[in-house]
């Protein structure tokens, strides 16, 4: 989250939901969130330098208006930025337990009440209104990250 000391730009950046201000030198998806892998890795070695607590990565993920398609490149990108930054942790000397993905399968984003707002590798035909038949397909971003998992992040 950022923040900032000029009352003109107090505006509340359109992915941040704690509050905060858009951070203008950094990329965001399309649904407003900064994508910011270096964040990621200052903030592990601060709560690191902070508690000296192992931790856990629970949620890291990418929304997109994905179609019907098996082609998600955008993700396996971001995701990559994301765990290359924990690998550089690691390297720092944080103690990284491990790390999971958001999500595994598409479902409905908590964040917009969509379901074209997708996060899996997984892809679910269903529509916004409840439509379609929720057959599966596997993403690109799937097979992607079963060699991550299977290497334990030595293929990234």
């Amino acid at each position: 989250t950022c923040a900032t000391g000029d009352p003109a730009r107090g505006e509340r950046g359109e992915g941040n939901i704690l509050g905060g201000v858009t951070n203008p030198t950094l990329p965001a998806s399309e649904g407003g969130w900064e994508i910011d892998p270096t964040g990621l890795r200052v903030v592990l070695n601060q709560y690191w330098d902070r508690w000296q607590k192992p931790l856990f990565i629970v949620e890291n993920g990418l929304g997109a208006r994905d179609e019907l398609v098996e082609v998600d490149d955008y993700r396996i990108d971001y995701l990559r930025q994301h765990l290359q930054a924990v690998r550089e942790a690691i390297e720092d000397g944080v103690n990284v337990l491990g790390y999971t993905a958001w999500g595994c399968i598409d479902m409905v984003s908590a964040s917009s009440a969509q379901m074209s707002k997708r996060y899996g590798f997984i892809y679910v035909d269903r529509n916004d209104d409840g439509t379609g038949t929720l057959a599966r397909y596997r993403k690109n971003s799937f097979h992607w990250y079963r060699e991550v998992i299977a290497s334990n992040g030595a293929e990234l």
